[in-house]
């Protein structure tokens, strides 16, 4: 229902998109649409080059496949980064079993810009399938909603976050 409803709303935008970007019309309606849907998302602090991925890859989701794709966090401040990873430690009980889901601000690329945690799960699905043509890559097994930009191609699939650094 969210789909339909978000993808009739792009496509009545278009033509007000036009008078605003001209041959942008469908990605630009694309957006306001999804900003629609998607009211608490927040794009900033993305690098330039992860958000015009993000954004083309939700373009390319919603205008061809119907698909919804979220953004549920992006980047985040090395303090809010650390705040989570402390929390892990204290729910989980050590440094190592937090880092099999959050990792320290030193080491994340939510830190960077360039970590994107997406919604639905359809969505994830449809990124999984399609995000290397806009070079977004789905990079630990035990999370589906986690996608980090990497312009030099596809990273080595990990079991979790911590599994990189030596665990």
């Amino acid at each position: 229902m969210y789909q339909f409803v978000t993808r009739a709303l792009a496509v009545m935008l278009v033509p007000l998109a036009f008078l605003a970007a001209g041959r942008r019309a469908r990605h630009v309606a694309c957006q306001w649409a999804l900003t629609a849907r998607f009211p608490r998302e927040r794009l900033a602090g993305l690098t330039p080059a992860a958000r015009a991925a993000f954004e083309a890859a939700r373009t390319e989701a919603l205008w061809r496949d119907g698909e919804l794709l979220g953004l549920t966090s992006g980047y985040r401040d090395a303090g809010e980064q650390a705040r989570l990873f402390a929390e892990a430690v204290h729910r989980m009980g050590s440094p190592k079993a937090a880092r099999r889901w959050v990792l320290p601000a030193h080491e994340s690329r939510h830190v960077a810009g360039t970590a994107l945690d997406v919604r639905p799960t359809e969505g994830a699905r449809w990124l999984e399938r399609h995000g290397a043509r806009h070079r977004l890559y789905r990079v630990y097994d035990n999370e589906w909603w986690h996608f980090e930009y990497r312009p030099d191609g596809a990273p080595r699939r990990l079991p979790h976050p911590g599994a990189g650094h030596g665990e």
